[in-house]
């Protein structure tokens, strides 16, 4: 009898021990830290999206976004290791490539900026980007992407380096507060502060990067913006995470595709209105065409952006940049 109690034993412990190596599917897998270039930015809106909807947690991950206003700052989080992804500019891959360091958009969230240069109403004399000359230009942060954009379109109007001078301002509360004591007298933001200065009649749109038929005019084509990049050791390290949460990514922008301006707002964490609700959904629903609705990167988009870099960033000027390795459709192709 004890034999027989000790055979069944160990078949009670085979079979625990292969549960455990097989292990459960619904088990989250560890944690996965993504910082957000500003997640209450419109343009970065599928990350808290995503998290809204449970898509994260539907591939059984568990996924905790961070929050950093500055673009750049995001970046030097990813190269430290303190975080493993970023929802942020697609042209950072490219920068980052220069400097010998390789990241990838594995899903790109937007095919154009989404970005606006807005012009103080002190300042009528602003028609054009050839009227920056001797202006003070906000942007988010110098060597950001606004940054780069805005020094692309005083050249394409004919100014030379050094005629405009960028400045840092952040944005939301930190971008209206410089124009509002005009220490810079034009710049360029995202929605939902677009929309609160025009509502207070404080600026007007100069340059609007919103939709793809503006940011062709202006840039001489589609400028994918918004995407998860990942260093690319990582990636190739984590296959199966980085396609569950390309999955959810894939899943929003569906979402984001086939339903209204207001029904996604409804997701949305309600301090993210700023108090007028009306206004975050109307400005939305004006620039949802920013957004690509399947995650995949825009046909010619990676060339524009190096077109724009090699002319205005330091790091990447002269320098041949493999554009094949700062992004990757193979994640996104699955998902479908």
């Amino acid at each position: 009898m004890r034999a027989t109690n000790t055979y069944f034993s160990t078949i009670a412990l085979c079979l625990v021990a292969a549960s455990a190596a097989i292990g459960t599917p619904a088990k989250a897998a560890d944690k996965i830290s993504i910082m957000v270039g500003g997640y209450e930015k419109q343009i970065y809106l599928p990350a808290k999206l995503t998290e809204s909807l449970g898509y994260f947690k539907d591939e059984g991950l568990d996924v905790e976004l961070l929050n950093e206003s500055a673009g750049v700052d995001a970046e030097n989080q990813l190269l430290a290791g303190a975080v493993q992804g970023v929802v942020g500019s697609y042209d950072h891959c490219v920068d980052l490539q220069s400097k010998g360091k390789f990241v990838e958009s594995v899903v790109q969230l937007q095919q154009v900026p989404g970005e606006v240069e807005l012009v103080s109403t002190k300042h009528p004399e602003i028609k054009s980007p050839a009227d920056f000359k001797g202006k003070a230009l906000g942007v988010t942060g110098l060597g950001s992407s606004t940054n780069f954009l805005t020094l692309y379109m005083a050249s394409k109007a004919g100014l030379k380096a050094g005629e405009v001078t960028t400045v840092p301002v952040g944005a939301g509360s930190t971008f209206i507060a410089a124009i509002q004591q005009d220490q810079i007298q034009a710049g360029m933001t995202t929605e939902p502060t677009v929309s609160r200065l025009l509502k207070t009649n404080e600026a007007t749109v100069l340059v609007d990067l919103r939709t793809v038929d503006s940011t062709r005019a202006a840039l001489g084509g589609v400028y994918p913006f918004a995407s998860l990049y990942m260093q690319t050791s990582w990636v190739d390290a984590h296959k199966d995470e980085v396609q569950k949460l390309v999955n959810a990514f894939v899943k929003t922008m569906r979402f984001i595709d086939t339903h209204s301006a207001a029904e996604i707002a409804e997701k949305m964490p309600k301090d993210f209105y700023v108090g007028d609700k009306d206004g975050y959904v109307k400005a939305l629903a004006a620039s949802k065409g920013m957004f690509t609705p399947d995650g995949m990167m825009p046909e010619g988009g990676p060339e524009i952006v190096l077109k724009v870099l090699s002319e205005f960033s330091k790091n990447v000027k002269g320098k041949q940049i493999d554009l094949s390795r700062t992004y990757t459709t193979a994640f996104v192709k699955a998902a479908k």
